[in-house]
């Protein structure tokens, strides 16, 4: 399926990196290539955003590109090359960054509704505001704002609490939004429901959304484009441009093309894992 390219545009990117290379235990025994040499530029989309995914085999360094943008050591800073977002070299943690981890981190002493307002609390917002403001953001995501906002974490189920997290990061409108494999503990069926949530609110926030995921379904259903990493070291093998997710996510996995894309995406996985493993251990050809 082909994709018109993107209109040319003079804003800054979203995200871009250049030629951008982490090593881990520099000068020590256990010095350790994470990712080498990646670069790619992810557009900011006026009154829209996108969604891009990262999809690779465990140890390509998904997980280091997202905490690198989003400025949290030990990742951050890169050993060599530049990250910016919006134009701006990263520095650290900004407000303009908001991250959903695949852990539940919701704090356990406080209530949904707290939790949920826990960053407007953090910038001033007084009380009635920030409350009403989290009770909103509570409803959006699916829970009931009155039942709900009052239960403490461990009342919650798994996918309760990620969307108490969402709503954790989205009440703050984050211009950027970075998700560690937030549906990856999820039973199937909840985890279909969520990606629909997701993309819902992306729609509603018009943020960028860089996700990252081991689930080639999941990375083709809700990829703008799609970033295909392999490994030894972490690296960029492929970009791939995605029809945006224009129906619920049961019924897009349906779709010839969504079958006969995750199919090649599954056969270059394979592939990208066989060339990593040491000589000695391939099948023969």
């Amino acid at each position: 399926m082909s994709l018109p390219e993107a209109p040319a545009t003079d804003r800054p990117a979203a995200v871009a990196f250049r030629n951008v290379t982490k090593i881990y235990g520099v000068g020590t025994p256990r010095e350790y290539v994470a990712i080498s040499d990646v670069s790619f530029t992810i557009p900011d989309v006026a009154d829209h955003g996108e969604i891009s995914s990262f999809l690779g085999p465990s140890g390509c360094g998904k997980s280091t590109v997202l905490r690198l943008v989003a400025g949290l050591a030990p990742q951050h800073p890169p050993t060599s090359g530049s990250v910016t977002v919006l134009g701006e070299q990263i520095r650290g943690p900004a407000a303009d960054r908001g991250m959903v981890f695949q852990d539940y981190t919701s704090f356990d002493n406080r209530t949904v509704l707290d939790n949920v307002a826990f960053g407007l609390e953090c910038r001033g917002v007084g009380r009635p505001e920030r409350e009403a403001e989290a009770r909103d953001w509570i409803a959006k995501v699916g829970l009931d704002p009155t039942r709900d906002a009052t239960k403490y974490p461990h009342e919650l189920s798994g996918g309760m609490r990620q969307r108490v997290a969402i709503a954790r990061t989205l009440v703050l409108r984050p211009r950027i939004i970075l998700m560690d494999e937030p549906f990856g503990a999820l039973d199937p069926a909840t985890r279909l429901d969520m990606q629909d949530l997701l993309v819902a609110l992306w729609r509603e926030v018009q943020a960028t959304v860089l996700f990252v995921t081991h689930s080639v379904e999941e990375a083709v259903y809700l990829g703008d484009r799609l970033f295909l990493m392999g490994t030894t070291p972490g690296r960029i093998v492929e970009e791939v441009r995605l029809p945006a997710a224009s129906a619920p996510a049961r019924e897009a996995q349906s779709q010839p093309w969504f079958h006969d894309q995750v199919q090649r995406l599954h056969t270059r996985i394979e592939e990208i894992e066989a060339a990593a493993l040491p000589s000695s251990s391939r099948a023969p050809s």
